[in-house]
């Protein structure tokens, strides 16, 4: 939660220090100075860049690079197109054959104060407000899809060192549009549909009405995507939605303050994988932060969607879930959860249930950067909810929870080698399968349990085999 622009602009100066090494068909470096633009964050530059993106299109590719800490302001808007006002295209590229690279040296796209977002009368240029859901396209107003829009390229793709700023406070926010919310283009980075690789390496996007980031890749590749450094902070709806796509690699990111800058729309998630009309496999999270969206921290409840691992990551819901894995293929290894987890995924097969191994849960306020945390134990339900658990398994997990969390809520979940403790008198229904060797502190219920390994329950070792049930229940 430290990145903010100053701490933005010493990486970036950092990074713009290393030699970088430009392919030999990327060679052709373009500048928005050579456009017109001024940089001088009063100026809006947005035509400089249309005409910019325009001569990459035309190449099919190159490199484009920005004029360092400078920022420059983009973002206007006309009415008519089949819209209430249509946006005019920023850095917006299509089907390109030859590699992109676009170095932001430090600098920063701004979006212009004024720009309209939501549903609004053409006529009169003021908001509408009608019953929803609204698709009227006629009332539809978008300040951009992407502020960098890259889709369908056959080439690889880099991105580096820029700020994508939305300006939420500085827009003009009309009628709700779409099924719940706004649910109106205006994302800071969009890629749809690319085949070849993307690597995208200390990107901060953030107050953005719509995403940070959403990514919509190609059904069928073989080439993996990698995002290091990036910051998704404070945007509408999600820090990054991720609809359709394959291999796609999280490194030290951050996803975070969804829905608290005056702009919010469900489900208002850190990073949402919401396969839509391709599925979404083999995703990787390391050393990534999920902390204070207004929903979900990590959500994964829709579509088809499989095959996620995130290690050493911080998930911290403060008035949601940390996380909602219902999805198969879940595997969360040296994970700590501060705040409530809810729909684990479940199943007969123990390779698709969710796993978390050598991770922490627990109610520990002096995490959150708001003092507070979603603790659904309140109300009588677990740190983790699982109710149907078959197989769900925790192995050398850690339960502290020393405020008002309650222990695990399900019935038929795997218990190795853990520790947990609770301070709260709430009665906790761990119920479950207990192998290895655990220990538990506090008031818990064990009825429909069984224990294969040593289990000792407040200071007292529970019997093997069946607590208080027919042992054919398992």
């Amino acid at each position: 939660m430290a990145v903010d622009r100053r701490t933005f602009l010493a990486t970036a100066t950092a990074a713009a220090a290393i030699p970088t090494r430009l392919d030999a068909q990327a060679a052709a470096v373009v500048r928005p100075e050579d456009f017109g633009a001024r940089g001088d964050g009063v100026t809006n530059d947005t035509n400089a860049f249309a005409a910019l993106a325009a001569r990459i299109q035309a190449m099919g590719g190159g490199s484009i690079a920005l004029s360092a800490g400078r920022t420059y302001i983009v973002g206007r808007q006309a009415p008519g197109r089949g819209h209430a006002f249509s946006p005019q295209p920023l850095i917006d590229l299509e089907g390109l054959v030859r590699p992109l690279s676009i170095f932001g040296n430090g600098a920063r796209l701004k979006a212009a104060a004024g720009l309209r977002f939501g549903a609004f009368d053409p006529a009169t240029g003021q908001p509408v407000h009608r019953p929803m859901p609204n698709y009227s396209e006629g009332d539809r107003a978008s300040p951009y899809s992407g502020m960098i829009s890259v889709r369908g390229s056959r080439a690889p793709i880099s991105i580096q060192d820029i700020e994508l700023d939305g300006n939420a406070a500085g827009l003009r926010l009309g009628g709700h549009w779409g099924d719940i919310g706004w649910q109106v283009p205006g994302s800071g980075l969009l890629l749809r549909d690319n085949l070849a690789q993307e690597v995208v390496v200390n990107v901060f996007s953030h107050h953005h009405p719509l995403d940070g980031v959403m990514i919509d890749g190609a059904a069928l590749r073989s080439a993996r995507s990698r995002f290091e450094k990036l910051v998704c902070r404070s945007n509408g709806r999600q820090g990054l939605s991720l609809v359709g796509g394959t291999g796609h690699d999280f490194v030290d990111c951050e996803f975070s303050q969804t829905g608290r800058a005056g702009i919010a729309s469900a489900p208002g998630a850190g990073f949402n994988i919401e396969a839509e009309t391709k599925p979404v496999r083999d995703v990787t999270f390391t050393r990534c932060k999920f902390v204070d969206n207004s929903g979900v921290g990590l959500l994964a409840e829709s579509g088809d969607s499989a095959g996620v691992r995130c290690v050493d990551c911080m998930f911290i819901g403060t008035t949601s879930w940390a996380a909602w894995p219902r999805k198969p293929g879940f595997l969360f290894e040296g994970c700590t959860f501060a705040g409530s987890v809810v729909n684990p995924f479940p199943s007969s097969d123990p390779g698709k249930a969710a796993q978390f191994v050598d991770c922490r849960f627990t109610d520990d306020v002096a995490l959150s950067p708001t003092g507070r945390l979603y603790v659904a134990g309140a109300a009588g339900n677990g740190i983790v909810n699982m109710g149907t658990s078959d197989n769900v398994r925790f192995t050398r997990c850690r339960f502290e929870l020393g405020l008002a969390g309650v222990l695990p809520w399900g019935w038929r979940a795997i218990y190795e080698d853990c520790t947990m403790r609770q301070v709260s008198r709430t009665a906790a229904m761990t119920k479950g399968k207990y192998v290895g060797r655990s220990v538990i502190d506090g008031p818990v219920d064990l009825y429909g349990s069984m224990i294969v390994g040593t289990v000792i329950l407040n200071g007292r070792t529970v019997p093997r085999g069946p607590v208080g049930s027919d042992i054919r229940a398992w």
